[in-house]
């Protein structure tokens, strides 16, 4: 497929490794340096303000999505080329999603992991074909994809759905399995009888 935007969930806080910091901010000069557009939250904290600012002081554009609440407390990054300020966290979303070709977790928190997983929904529902992605940055989201094959096992998620998420170490990797991504055109559901007790 051809990549344009891509979505990028990543935590406002920075983390214990310096290792996370540093893995936004390439991440983000990265995506400027293919002419990918970055599209993320709009925070200036944290991986989110690391990514952007990455991005940006490579010359790429950035276009970030913040609800007002946010906005309010000072924390929207104001070098953006685009600033987006929407009134709930589900109308961000939907913003976020509908400016993106593509969808990426680098590592994060609860809101991170809410976000992923509602994009890798909508993937299983046929909602949108577009890849999902975790960039694993010192390992961070390997007991996360364990657990994710634990689902699978346990007949709560298909194996499909599973082989069709990209897990990368190299960024530049995860970016060409983006690219060649094939959308799964399965249902979701694995079992479509009722329960009986």
């Amino acid at each position: 497929m051809k990549l344009r935007s891509v979505c990028v969930y990543c935590g406002s806080s920075p983390g214990v490794l310096p290792e996370y910091v540093a893995a936004a901010r390439a991440f983000g000069q990265m995506l400027a340096s293919k002419g990918l557009v970055a599209v993320y939250g709009g925070g200036n904290i944290g991986l989110m303000g690391a990514m952007a600012d990455g991005a940006l002081s490579s010359g790429g554009r950035v276009i970030g999505v913040i609800p007002q609440m946010l906005a309010r407390h000072g924390l929207a990054h104001a070098g953006l080329t685009e600033l987006h300020t929407v009134s709930t966290m589900h109308e961000r979303k939907a913003k976020m999603a509908e400016l993106s070709d593509a969808f990426v977790a680098l590592p994060g928190g609860i809101g991170t992991f809410e976000e992923i997983f509602e994009a890798m929904t909508w993937t299983q529902l046929g909602i949108h074909q577009k890849p999902c992605a975790f960039f694993n940055t010192a390992d961070f989201y390997s007991p996360l994809v364990d657990f994710l094959r634990h689902t699978v096992t346990q007949r709560f998620f298909k194996a499909e759905h599973f082989e069709s998420l990209i897990v990368e170490k190299d960024m530049n990797v995860l970016i060409a399995r983006m690219e060649s991504y094939k959308p799964n055109t399965i249902q979701k559901w694995l079992d479509r009888s009722p329960f009986v007790h």
